[in-house]
């Protein structure tokens, strides 16, 4: 039997009561999630110009990116979606003269309403692109001393400010995607403290959003000692779930490590496939690869057969997911921290080309599903990625949505 909305944010409000401790301020409205989606790249993908100059063609944003249409965002709801996560390239904003700032500001206090409007909450998160030249995470927040970092925090402010002014049981302001660094690092709590102080000056309601170092991944939160944040309540807290990678990003091109570029029908789980088919479809293409060497094509192979055979010995399946969700589970136990507090704010999988998409489509279906019922399972709320993109749940072009990873994420396809 299926449970109604309002009860089912009944219970995520309860949840976040229990054993949340004093972690929210009197009288602050409680913003509960379940099941979201990444809305990048609304406001990403930019037309920068080249060094020397650090600033942006105008419109900032290219011209022929995937951006949610009205329709589009009430057809996510439809589904069975709560809420969105935003992200927001903060580099126009910073380089932008005053007026196109406020420019800015207007548009993404526009996109906010949308989304409301379709009935999703909305977590805002700010999300310097490491591929630009300059407005990138090394010289805005790699350590406390780089120079960007007080106009990075002046930012933070400016859109707590601007979120101040919707329904604080509906939104929240998450400063920082996949802090760069290691996950033990000491400068990344203090940077922390600073970007959450800075949002809770403008906004002392609004729920704010905290991660660990090293990429947001599960080892940066388990290295995250939460109780110095917990003055910023209401807070959540966040990681991203990827692994294994060789699964999730293989023929991923924005990789360093060179086994990516050539790898495909990884299969999961592994049972559903072999090491000798496997690296088969690597040769071929290899072979196909006209940009590199001999030599390093030689060198890739061998790095991935090496790697590729510890995936297969290891037989990753639904309980190497479930090692590391307890994982979270068992930190937040330790300091107080609800599931429904603790947020896996990306997880995906990127599609092969069409030349394995038959296999591919039902592996990365079944990770996605694995992934999602774990999470569930011990009570976390998450937002998958990406509603567009080689890692989305629609077509950029014809905004169909993918049946498979619909099912997958445990929604109802939506009508339109």
């Amino acid at each position: 039997m299926s449970l109604s909305r309002r009860a089912l944010l009944a219970s995520a409000a309860t949840a976040l009561a229990q054993g949340a401790g004093a972690q929210s301020r009197p009288g602050a409205p409680v913003f509960s999630l379940r099941r979201g989606v990444n809305l990048w790249p609304w406001f990403s993908l930019t037309r920068e110009f080249p060094a020397p100059r650090t600033d942006y063609a105008w419109p900032p944003y290219q011209l022929q990116r995937p951006v949610p249409t009205p329709h589009d965002l009430d057809r996510l709801r439809a589904s069975g979606l709560d809420f969105a996560r935003l992200p927001v390239d903060p580099g126009p904003f910073l380089a932008g003269a005053p007026k196109e700032r406020a420019e800015l500001m207007a548009q993404l206090r526009a996109a906010v309403a949308a989304t409301l409007a379709a009935g999703l909450s909305l977590v805002l998160n700010i999300q310097a692109n490491g591929a630009t030249h300059h407005w990138n995470p090394t010289r805005l927040y790699a350590t406390p001393e780089v120079p960007g970092l007080p106009a990075y925090r002046a930012f933070v402010a400016d859109c707590a400010g601007m979120l101040s002014g919707f329904d604080a049981s509906r939104v929240a302001l998450e400063p920082v995607n996949e802090p760069p660094q290691g996950c033990s690092e000491a400068g990344w709590p203090m940077i922390q403290h600073g970007l959450l102080a800075a949002a809770r000056s403008r906004a002392p309601n609004l729920t704010l959003v905290a991660t660990g170092g090293c990429g947001s991944m599960v080892a940066g939160l388990l290295a995250l000692d939460p109780q110095p944040l917990q003055g910023f309540a209401p807070l959540l807290f966040t990681f991203h779930f990827y692994e294994p990678y060789l699964f999730s990003h293989q023929g991923a091109p924005w990789m360093q490590e060179p086994v990516y570029r050539a790898l495909n029908s990884v299969p999961w789980p592994a049972s559903e496939g072999s090491l000798a088919t496997t690296l088969a479809a690597v040769r071929r293409r290899m072979d196909q690869d006209a940009e590199r060497s001999a030599v390093q094509k030689r060198s890739a192979y061998e790095e991935t057969e090496r790697v590729l055979k510890v995936y297969f010995d290891a037989d990753p399946a639904r309980p190497f997911i479930d090692r590391y969700l307890a994982s979270v589970k068992a930190w937040g136990d330790r300091h107080g921290i609800a599931p429904a507090r603790i947020l896996m704010g990306e997880f995906g999988a990127l599609r092969s080309d069409a030349r394995y998409v038959a296999a591919a489509a039902a592996d990365r279906a079944r990770y996605i599903r694995d992934v999602r019922s774990s999470a569930e399972a011990f009570g976390f709320p998450w937002a998958f990625w990406n509603a567009f993109d080689g890692m989305g749940m629609i077509e950029d072009t014809s905004r169909a949505f993918d049946p498979a990873i619909v099912s997958a994420l445990g929604l109802a396809m939506p009508r339109g």
